[in-house]
């Protein structure tokens, strides 16, 4: 496990030695400042590949086109506006927004479950909120008075926080172990991903192509209304993960080390996979299955910033939130004229980049 200093320790040894508390403080200080910092050139980064995105297009429109054009939106002409603020900015800020719902989910997954290998996928929240969507787009449920626009993610998001909620119940039932709750989720998995195979067999050809489209990932749906709706809960959620810094550190040590100093492992565990299940379905509501982003961007963000949570969970939601807008730009940019489904280009960029950080980081695993 990488350092972790906290103060009560510095107050410690402050006492113990003729300068030890000082070189300590030092330190300590040094280990704050380098992380911080590290943070603000995530940040950065996480602003220039913005900007890149909202630039990148179809339409012949410049870096300087697109500053004038964030700055001054009464000086552009009518198209150029709907290009800029109505199509490319929803697109690219609900890439940063969806990567860091899944960047921050992904970190809290995997400290709690003590596996590095877990994700938001892990649990079945992704394939419940697919087979919610298919459900929707195989048959109509307007008459329930909704528009097909707002039933496919509210269905999405119902199925993925049901799932949760299901694998809850029945884990703090049986104990909440770590093993019991992974083999739930694998186990909800396949049986989820059974249903939507079968509502893909009856599916006609119009439904199954949408349902497959869907299953790919797209950003193409993303408006500056949904871009709030996955904001908003993305504050809430980092806001409430600030609670559990200390406990999730902590966890990292071992759950016998949590327990020795009086952290409620099982009650840690239940509150992060409650919170984890609701930045996943609110996120893949609205842009369908994105796999490994909650898988890779922990994994770079622990490599850059270490297992202290205080840098460990905003360094993770930056970090997925830079992924997901790099690919944004990519599948924007492979093909000219074409913009690819996002999930496909997470997932061709995903695979060789988490092969070689597990083989980078091999000897900590194994």
């Amino acid at each position: 496990m990488s350092e972790i200093i906290r103060p009560e320790t510095i107050r410690v040894e402050s006492g113990t030695g003729k300068n030890g508390g000082p070189v300590l403080a030092a330190d300590y200080r040094r280990f704050v400042w380098k992380r911080s910092a590290l943070l603000i050139v995530m940040a950065l980064a996480l602003l220039l590949s913005l900007l890149w995105d909202v630039s990148t297009g179809p339409a012949q429109l410049g870096l300087l086109d697109v500053f004038s054009g964030l700055a001054q939106p009464d000086q552009l002409d009518a198209s150029t506006r709907v290009i800029i603020w109505d199509v490319r900015l929803p697109y690219a800020l609900m890439a940063l927004v969806v990567g860091a719902c899944l960047g921050l989910a992904g970190a809290e997954m995997q400290t709690v479950l003590n596996n590095p290998l877990a994700s938001p996928f892990t649990l079945g929240v992704g394939a419940a909120a697919t087979l919610g969507a298919s459900l929707t787009i195989v048959w109509d449920f307007t008459w329930l008075g909704l528009s097909f626009t707002y039933l496919l993610p509210l269905s999405a998001f119902v199925f993925a926080t049901g799932a949760s909620l299901l694998i809850l119940f029945l884990s703090r039932n049986l104990g909440a172990s770590v093993h019991t709750v992974v083999l739930f989720g694998i186990a909800l998995m396949f049986g989820l991903n059974a249903v939507v195979g079968l509502l893909q067999f009856v599916a006609d050809s119009s439904a199954l192509q949408q349902i497959v489209f869907w299953t790919m990932g797209s950003l193409a749906r993303a408006s500056m209304e949904k871009v709030a709706i996955v904001f908003a809960v993305f504050v809430i959620c980092a806001i409430w993960s600030t609670v559990h810094l200390w406990s999730l550190t902590a966890l990292r040590s071992g759950e016998d080390q949590a327990r020795s100093i009086g952290v409620n492992v099982e009650r840690v565990r239940l509150v992060v996979l409650l919170r984890v299940s609701l930045l996943t379905a609110v996120a893949l509501a609205f842009v369908g299955e994105i796999g490994f982003i909650g898988l890779v961007g922990p994994h770079i963000a622990r490599m850059v910033l270490g297992e202290d949570h205080r840098f460990f969970l905003p360094g993770s939601a930056l970090a997925g939130a830079i992924l997901l807008s790099l690919s944004s730009i990519a599948s924007k940019a492979l093909i000219s004229g074409i913009i690819l489904p996002v999930g496909i280009v997470t997932a061709l960029v995903g695979i060789p980049l988490f092969i070689s950080l597990i083989m980078a980081r091999g000897k900590e695993y194994s």
